[in-house]
């Protein structure tokens, strides 16, 4: 009985620094989210003051990337639909960082602990992503298109025009354009 108090006490610990994932009905409207879970909201207000990406930027990222889903990965691939194959990329959480780009911003930031599956780290993570391509490529931290570009392809692929080739790619990255402006007019008028 010990031993299940102390299991359940742990993972409600644990759990507690991990905000919800918003209901599906509420990703349309920036507002609603913030709403839901001011987890959100502080993550991308704090987020914003730290790197300069405006937070209605970073919570399109995040829509595009993960729907909000903290745990957020590509599909495993099946060998005769039965057989798991490895994914096809490391992405995971609500930024969907790879591996490689984790690491980079643990190593940059001191943030060791970090996980991709806390908001608050996450939308760290993206603000830095874009600040330090900002900082690279001189892309402005305002120029969400540009910025999904480059975060898709890494800066180096951006440099290369990689994206020039992939007309699916170029029609996302308007779409998160899209969106970040819906979201911005939208906080503006939060009642948060």
């Amino acid at each position: 009985m010990i031993k299940q108090t102390i299991g359940l006490s742990l993972a409600m610990i644990l759990l507690a620094g991990c905000s919800s994932n918003p209901p599906k009905h509420t990703y349309d409207n920036v507002c609603k989210i913030y709403q839901y879970d001011d987890d959100w909201l502080d993550a991308a207000r704090a987020s914003e003051k730290r790197w300069g990406v405006p937070s209605y930027i970073l919570m399109a990222f995040v829509h595009q990337e993960s729907r909000f889903k903290h745990n957020a990965q590509p599909e495993r691939p099946y060998f005769l639909g039965v057989i798991p194959l490895p994914r096809k990329s490391s992405a995971y959480g609500y930024a969907q960082a790879q591996d490689p780009a984790w690491y980079d911003y643990q190593k940059a930031t001191g943030r060791w602990s970090a996980r991709r599956t806390d908001v608050d780290d996450a939308l760290d993570f993206i603000g830095w992503y874009n600040y330090t391509t900002h900082k690279q490529l001189g892309i402005s931290k305002k120029d969400t298109y540009s910025l999904y570009l480059a975060y898709h392809e890494g800066r180096g692929g951006f440099k290369r025009k990689t994206y020039e080739n992939k007309a699916w790619l170029k029609k996302v990255a308007a779409k998160v354009a899209k969106r970040a402006e819906v979201y911005r007019a939208q906080q503006r008028k939060c009642r948060v």
